[in-house]
C-alpha cells in the first residue's frame, strides 16, 4: 500500500468534482494551421504537445524566445508539452516547429452545480448514498467508527476546505493561480470529498472510504470557472505522483467525443493526458453529465479509459421505490431525470439529494452526476486498499462484476440497465 508523503503544517485538500458545460475539442496536426476560435475559446490561448523525448521546459522556453510564447504550465508526466498565451500568428509558427504535435486552443470550463450552504455539525448520519450502496456492510463499515482506509485519492475539482474537521486532506496541488493554497471557496469539491472519504468521527458524515488520505487537486477558481490547460495540469500532477495517489475523482467535463485514433497519443490532449496516467496506474472515476444527453458527446465520460458513472435518484437509500421526493422532484429509485445516459456509462450511483461536507466546516444537500462519481471513486479506493497492485482496468471490472440491477429503469433514456454501485464485498 502506498503511503503518503509527509503531512504538511496546514491541512490541505483534495479538489473535487463537476458536471461542466460545452468543452469542445479542436487538434491540430503539427504541419497544420491552429483551428479558429470557437465559442468557448480562451483568447490568445494554447496548450502544446510536444513529441515524446522533447524537453517542455527548453522547447517553451524556446518559444517564448523565438514567438513571445507566455507559459503558464509546463506539463511533464501526463503528456509533454506546454500551456501558454500567445497570439494567432505566434501559434501558427508554432505549430510548424518539428518537435510539435498538435496545437489546440484552451477551453473555458465552468462548474455545474447547484449553490449549497453549509452546515454546523450534528451527531453522525449515514448519507442515503452510502446507506443505497451498502457501505455499512463493507469492510469499512461506514458508520461503526472503526477507523480510516489505508488509501490516497484526488479529487480535481474546485479544492478542499483545507480545515474541514471531517475530511483528512494531507496535500494538493493549485493549478488555477499557481499558489500554494488548494483551498476551496465554491464548496463542490468539499461535497466531493466529503463523499468519497468523510471520517467515521461520530460527527457529521461519513464517506465510502472513511478517513482516506484525501488530495486536492485545484482545477477550477472560486466562480466554479476554469480552463483545460488546468485540468491538464492537475492530471499531469497526479500522475508525477502516481506512486502515492491511486483513485482520481473528476466530477467535471464537457461537449466532446471519444478521439478517432485509439491509444494515448491521438493529438487530443485533454484525452490523451488523461490516458497516460490511467497507464501510469491510476483509476479515473468521472461523472457522466447533466444534459440528459448521451454520454458519447460529453468528455472526459466519453474516453473508455475511465469509469463514467451516471446518477440514479433515491430518497431513502432502500432499493423498492415509494419514498417521498426530499429536496428536488424526481421519483425514488429511477435515473435521475437530468443524467447522461448510454453505453460509455459504466455504472449508476446515487447523485439525487445527497448530503455531504461542504466549505467553512459545514454541510450541504445537493444533486448531480458530479454527487454520483465520488460515491464509485470512494468503492474504487476500497478495492485498491484489499489489492495495491489492481490495475485501473481490474478495479473497474471488480466494481462492475459486485454491483446490482436491483433499481428501476423505466426511465432511462436507452435500452441499457447500467449496474447500480454496491461495495457490501468490499
Amino acid at each position: 500500500m502506498s503511503r503518503s508523503p509527509g503531512r504538511p503544517a496546514a491541512r490541505l485538500l483534495a479538489v473535487a468534482a463537476l458536471s461542466l458545460p460545452a468543452l469542445t475539442v479542436l487538434a491540430a496536426p503539427a504541419t497544420a494551421a491552429p483551428p479558429p476560435a470557437g465559442p468557448r475559446s480562451v483568447p490568445g490561448a494554447w496548450i502544446v504537445t510536444l513529441e515524446d523525448g522533447q524537453a517542455p521546459d527548453r522547447v517553451s522556453a524556446d518559444h517564448g524566445r523565438q514567438h513571445g510564447a507566455r507559459v503558464d504550465h509546463v506539463y511533464r508526466h501526463a503528456i509533454n508539452g506546454y500551456a501558454a498565451r500567445m497570439s494567432d500568428q505566434a501559434a501558427a509558427r508554432v505549430a510548424q516547429d518539428a518537435r510539435v504535435v498538435s496545437v489546440e486552443r484552451d477551453e473555458v470550463v465552468t462548474a455545474f452545480a447547484p449553490p449549497g450552504t453549509g452546515g454546523a455539525a450534528a451527531a453522525q448520519t449515514l448519507p442515503t448514498g452510502i446507506d443505497r450502496i451498502d457501505g455499512e456492510l463493507s469492510s469499512a463499515v461506514s458508520g461503526d467508527g472503526s477507523g480510516s482506509v489505508d488509501v490516497d485519492v484526488a479529487v480535481i475539482d474546485t479544492g478542499i476546505d483545507v480545515d474541514h474537521p471531517d475530511l483528512n486532506v494531507v496535500g494538493g496541488r493549485n493549478c488555477v493561480t499557481g499558489g500554494r493554497s488548494y483551498d476551496d471557496g465554491n464548496g463542490h469539491g468539499t461535497h466531493v470529498a466529503g463523499t468519497i472519504g468523510a471520517e467515521d468521527d461520530g460527527t457529521g458524515v461519513v464517506g465510502v472510504a472513511p478517513g482516506a488520505r484525501l488530495w486536492a487537486v485545484r482545477v477550477l477558481n472560486n466562480q466554479g470557472s476554469g480552463t483545460r490547460s488546468a485540468i491538464i495540469c492537475g492530471v499531469d500532477w497526479v500522475t508525477a505522483n502516481k506512486g502515492t495517489i491511486e483513485v482520481a475523482n473528476m466530477s467535471l467535463g464537457g461537449s466532446g467525443t471519444e478521439p478517432s485514433r485509439t491509444g494515448c497519443t491521438t493529438g487530443d490532449s485533454y484525452h490523451d493526458a488523461i490516458c497516460r496516467s490511467v497507464a501510469a496506474g491510476v483509476t479515473y472515476v468521472v461523472a457522466a453529465g447533466n444534459s440528459g444527453v448521451d454520454a458519447a458527446t460529453a468528455v472526459p465520460a466519453a474516453y473508455d479509459e475511465v469509469v463514467t458513472v451516471s446518477a440514479l435518484a433515491d430518497f431513502d437509500g432502500r432499493p423498492g421505490g415509494g419514498a417521498a421526493a426530499t429536496c428536488r422532484a424526481d421519483v425514488d429509485d429511477t435515473f435521475a431525470d437530468f443524467s447522461n445516459h448510454g453505453a460509455d456509462v459504466d455504472l449508476i450511483a446515487p447523485g439525487v439529494c445527497i448530503t455531504s461536507t461542504w466549505m467553512g466546516g459545514g454541510y450541504s444537500t445537493i444533486s448531480g452526476t458530479s454527487m454520483a462519481s465520488p460515491h464509485v471513486a470512494g468503492a474504487a479506493a476500497l478495492v485498491k486498499a484489499a489489492d495495491p497492485a489492481a490495475a485501473p482496468a481490474a478495479v473497474k471490472a471488480a466494481l462492475e462484476g459486485a454491483g446490482n440491477l436491483d433499481w428501476t429503469n423505466g426511465d432511462d433514456r436507452d435500452p441499457v440497465k447500467e449496474t447500480l454501485l454496491d461495495v457490501d464485498a468490499y
